[in-house]
């Protein structure tokens, strides 16, 4: 009931903020994304790999998410915060007691120089690793990237952040509750943190290397994790886009062993615009994680998999966005099966998935 409660004022803050349309401070949102998924292995509880977290239900119209979100900027304070359901809460938030497991983000900031872009924000934040994030479209693929389900969509904490006076470098420090955590595990007092830095020398060409150290279990059992993430975005001839991603990790093998497993992940997406309107969308990926530190949801085998996606996107109207999607995974080893087909193990994996999404917002949107 708490929930629906906060929704209602949510909305009814809407109504107030659009009858005032010349205040500004406050910019509502809404969004929406129904789906359809059909996975080939055709698995008996509907649910596709576990290495799968949005847009996962087998054979069933679903709401990947839906989302309410309320801003706040004004002088040298901004505030977010944003309400949701669907496939993609209940899955990546699993582990979240409650409540919690409803929130996209909730978190407030302030501007420590007037003159200058110095932020400290704290609360519920997205994560600042990665060019994937939860809002299917906002991004070039319909779904995720096996590199973006391997790394945080969110995190909690407090970020120091600062841009240039020139919008060329952004650079962020992070004090987290650990690695996608609201709440930090049981027994567990460990410092997590992380690290951005983000280059764009022009409206065409983006770079960003991204960081975290920090333990995920009980002090006990304290394993530590140190990870990065290296991705680029380049835009070119005005119907072109690409996005080449780079992850690499590794984890103790016990506490203070001193020895590391290892895993590293990579993506390729190109995009190209046929109109204003549409556009095909083709992507190829490879993971290798041995010791399923990251890929926990396969079978514990060694996971080294490639896969490849080619899509297809029509914007209906500029807030309505139709895609269609086909991909598949496959083993880079003839022996490895981390996959399920009718109970038994194999090595790939095919779906289709198809997804209609929408946005509205109290002030003019631009797609």
């Amino acid at each position: 009931m708490k929930y629906y409660s906060l929704l209602s004022a949510l909305l009814l803050l809407s109504i107030s903020v659009t009858a005032q349309m010349e205040q500004k401070p406050f910019v509502i949102t809404g969004y929406g994304e129904v789906y359809y998924g059909y996975d080939f292995n055709q698995p008996g509880d509907n649910n596709r790999p576990g290495i799968v977290y949005s847009h996962n239900r087998h054979n069933e119209v679903n709401v990947n998410l839906a989302m309410l979100h309320a801003a706040y900027d004004k002088d040298r304070v901004r505030a977010n915060i944003g309400i949701m359901t669907g496939t993609y809460a209940n899955t990546n938030l699993a582990a979240e007691p409650g409540l919690l497991k409803n929130i996209y983000e909730a978190n407030a900031g302030v501007k420590l120089l007037s003159k200058h872009e110095l932020w400290v924000d704290a609360g519920i934040l997205p994560s600042h690793i990665g060019p994937e994030g939860a809002i299917s479209m906002d991004y070039p693929t319909l779904t995720r990237s096996l590199i973006a389900e391997g790394s945080p969509y969110y995190e909690a904490g407090v970020r120091l952040s600062y841009t240039t006076i020139n919008q060329k470098w952004y650079i962020a420090l992070m004090h987290l509750n650990g690695w996608q955590r609201i709440q930090r595990p049981n027994n567990n007092s460990t410092p997590a943190g992380g690290m951005q830095l983000t280059y764009t020398p022009s409206k065409k060409v983006l770079v960003n290397l991204s960081t975290f150290v920090g333990n995920d279990y009980p002090d006990p059992l304290k394993r530590m994790r140190y990870f990065a993430d290296l991705y680029t975005v380049v835009n070119f001839a005005k119907r072109f886009q690409v996005t080449a991603t780079i992850d690499m990790g590794g984890e103790e093998t016990a506490s203070g062993s001193g020895s590391y497993n290892g895993w590293i992940a990579s993506a390729l997406i190109v995009k190209c615009k046929l109109n204003n309107r549409s556009a095909i969308v083709v992507r190829g990926e490879f993971v290798s994680d041995d010791n399923n530190i990251i890929f926990t949801g396969a079978p514990l085998e060694p996971f080294q998999v490639v896969g490849a996606s080619l899509g297809y996107d029509r914007y209906i109207i500029k807030n309505v966005l139709w895609r269609i999607e086909g991909k598949m995974y496959s083993t880079t080893g003839g022996d490895i099966r981390p996959f399920i087909r009718t109970g038994a193990p194999v090595t790939d994996n095919y779906a289709v998935t198809t997804s209609l999404a929408f946005r509205f917002s109290n002030v003019k949107q631009h797609k």
